[in-house]
């Protein structure tokens, strides 16, 4: 929605009286309200709130410590603290106020007595009860604390008409806070620490149990408990007889096989070799020096062989000693081949023991370890326990130790004095607020009285207001010099009027309307001004045009001839003589006059005869415009009965003094007899009673190139 500030200028300008008056009487109110009221004093006392106190011990406060991000929470809480009922309560007992007749005095309210006892009170502590009820709230209603954004100082304020009584409230505020503050963190660490004895009494309860089962569990089970050593000095392990037997007897058996392939590797390659042919045989020096014997024999032998012949004795006794030496080599032969086979089953007869011994414990190590799974678990419980205790016993040590050095985040640093000037009433303020009050009714009444005032002040009315089309704007001008004005080339209501003759030529489809009456609501609204200024510019431009004056009761045509008219409207309508009888010469080129004399008795009989259809018929064959300046719309049925045989018809609005409803009224006469209006003509425009922006399109668009002529 466009807001027109010019409107809204000329909207203060008319009723400026009225606004001047309302702002002048509040402030005169608003001086009277200050003297009569009663003065009251604020006292202030300063309180300084930290996020954090100081510890004595580390880590020692009950309360965690709140983070720098929630210190605006922080704040707001201890302002609600502050504001709270049950510090309400301390303040009220500490100063005994239920009972002070000088408190509500000061506050400026009835003490409660047994005759306001009713209801919930009669059976809660009667009279008593009343007053601490009403107390409290007298407190917390004349009780305000604020707190800056950048600082920590609370102010705590008490407002009252007694300035001792307001300072001595306000630091009964500030030392009941502090106190109360003080109480409540003795009152948590007190309780933590009833709480830690019995969770400590519980915990070493369990911790004794835990251990317990865990020792009765390891002696069933075989299992040793030993402590760490080195850096798992802190851990402890456990020792199992099984598992140690297992890794010596799987390192044996794993020996054993090693050798068993060894041997059986050495056994199945001599097995099925000659004696002569095993490395062992050979190797041995048993088998060596026989086979060195046997030499010695052999070449003896051959000796002898070559001497004497094969029945000779010492040949045969030399044959018989190598047959002896073989049988002896085959015998030791034999029997170094034994002893590797003998080896060989021995390394296998091992290692079959030792496997066989291996699977016995591992059977029993992995029952072992399913008993250590269940150690473990109750270990685990154990060191649960043992860790929770130590855990408990460490704080409740701490609570101890801090239970008498408590420290407070909160401290006083002003205490309120009693003030010496008056909080309220302020005068300046009361009349700046008067002043705004004044401001505000007086643009509120301007609002009203715009809302409901339907006077047809600007272009922007017609449309909006009357639902027509603006044809012509007529500034106003003094009376004396309109004449004059209307009837010059160059004038400001000259322009106006010839703007208003051209819109006319494309007020309708065909152009110019062949006949057009022109009326108003009431009279001197400029209606005839209008009709003449119209049939003169029209006639300038040189088309023929008839005036009629059709106003049959205010005759004013008759005055612009220089000599009497012998005939009128009200002949030719009564049929007497011809309308080319009764015209009459105006001395300007195509303009020719009908005036209305002599006035006939009674004007509505004459112009509700059918020949006013005939006469406008006629004025159509000879002229090209006919214009008719009807009577005025309001109480009359003059204009209908002429605009019902009128081409079209145009509203002339005074904007000085017209309202909707007569236009409104008018209008609706007309729609009866289904007239034609092409629009409206505001006449008596004034800038600026409609607006600081018509001042420009108002009067220095008409008198544009003005000055040029007369130059």
């Amino acid at each position: 929605m466009e807001i027109d500030l010019s409107r809204i200028v000329a909207a203060l300008r008319r009723n400026l009286w009225w606004m001047a008056g309302i702002i002048a009487a509040s402030l005169v109110l608003g001086a009277l309200i200050t003297m009569l009221i009663m003065p009251r004093y604020t006292a202030e006392a300063t309180v300084l709130i930290e996020q954090e106190t100081d510890q004595i011990i580390e880590n020692s406060e009950v309360a965690p410590t709140v983070s720098y991000q929630d210190a605006e929470r922080f704040l707001q809480t201890q302002i609600d603290v502050i504001k709270s009922r049950a510090l309400a309560e301390r303040v009220l007992e500490g100063e005994d106020l239920a009972a002070d007749p000088r408190f509500y005095d000061a506050v400026e309210a009835e003490m409660p007595t047994e005759a306001d006892v009713e209801g919930r009170y009669v059976n809660a502590g009667g009279v008593n009860a009343l007053r601490r009820d009403s107390t409290l709230d007298l407190l917390q209603e004349n009780l305000s604390v604020s707190l800056p954004v950048d600082s920590r100082l609370a102010k705590i304020r008490f407002e009252s008409t007694n300035p001792a009584l307001s300072a001595r409230i306000a630091n009964a505020f500030a030392e009941n806070l502090i106190e109360s503050n003080l109480g409540r963190k003795f009152e948590s660490s007190s309780y933590a620490r009833k709480f830690l004895a019995q969770q400590l009494q519980e915990a070493r309860q369990n911790l004794e149990n835990s251990e317990r089962e865990l020792n009765q569990y390891s002696r069933a089970a075989g299992l040793i408990r030993v402590p760490g050593q080195g850096e798992k000095a802190d851990q402890e392990t456990t020792l199992s007889v099984t598992n140690d037997s297992l890794v010596q007897v799987n390192l044996a058996a794993s020996e054993a096989t090693a050798n068993r392939v060894a041997a059986q590797e050495q056994w199945q390659n001599i097995a099925k070799v000659p004696v002569l042919s095993v490395p062992q045989v050979l190797s041995n020096p048993a088998v060596q020096d026989l086979i060195r014997q046997r030499s010695q024999v052999q070449s003896a032998l051959a000796e002898e062989r070559a001497r004497h012949l094969g029945d000779h004795p010492t040949v045969q006794a030399l044959e018989a000693q190598v047959d002896q030496l073989n049988a002896q080599i085959q015998d030791v032969g034999s029997s170094i081949k034994r002893s590797v086979y003998l080896d060989y089953q021995s390394a296998r007869d091992r290692e079959q023991e030792l496997q066989r011994r291996v699977g016995q414990l591992r059977s029993t190590a992995l029952t072992e370890q399913d008993q250590g799974v269940e150690y473990n678990v109750l270990k685990r419980v154990a060191e649960t326990n043992r860790s929770l205790y130590d855990t408990l016993l460490e704080r409740y040590n701490e609570l101890n130790a801090t239970a008498g050095a408590t420290s407070n985040n909160i401290s006083l640093v002003d205490r309120a004095e009693a003030p010496r000037l008056p909080s309220s009433p302020s005068l300046p303020v009361n009349m700046a607020l008067a002043l705004l009050a004044g401001l505000t009714l007086a643009f509120g009444f301007v609002f009203v009285r715009e809302q409901f005032d339907d006077t047809i002040r600007s272009p922007e009315d017609v449309e909006a207001k009357l639902g027509l089309a603006l044809l012509g704007l007529i500034p106003v001008v003094n009376e004396r010099e309109i004449e004059e004005d209307r009837d010059a080339q160059v004038s400001e209501i000259g322009e106006a009027y010839r703007s208003l003759v051209a819109n006319l030529r494309f007020a309708t489809a065909s152009g110019l309307p062949r006949s057009l009456v022109v009326t108003s609501a009431q009279a001197a609204e400029g209606k005839t001004t209008s009709a003449q200024a119209m049939a003169l510019n029209l006639a300038r431009m040189g088309h023929k045009v008839m005036l009629i004056d059709a106003d049959l009761r205010r005759p004013t045509l008759h005055k612009q001839l220089k000599r009497a008219p012998k005939y009128g409207l009200t002949e030719v309508l009564a049929g007497q003589v011809k309308l080319s009888e009764a015209i009459n010469q105006s001395g300007q080129d195509n303009l020719v006059y009908l005036t209305a004399v002599p006035l006939p008795p009674d004007p509505s009989m004459v112009l509700s005869s059918p020949r006013i259809h005939e006469v406008l018929n006629e004025a159509r064959a000879t002229y090209d415009v006919t214009i008719i300046d009807s009577p005025p719309m309001l109480g009359l049925s003059d204009t209908a009965n002429l605009a019902a045989y009128a081409d079209a018809l145009i509203m002339v609005v005074d904007a000085s003094r017209s309202h909707r409803g007569a236009v409104k009224s008018a209008l609706r006469r007309l729609e009866i007899v289904h007239a034609k209006v092409l629009g409206a003509v505001l006449t008596k425009f004034d800038p600026g009673a409609a607006g600081a922006r018509y001042s420009y399109y108002g009067y220095q668009y008409y008198s544009y190139g003005k000055g040029e002529i007369e130059a």
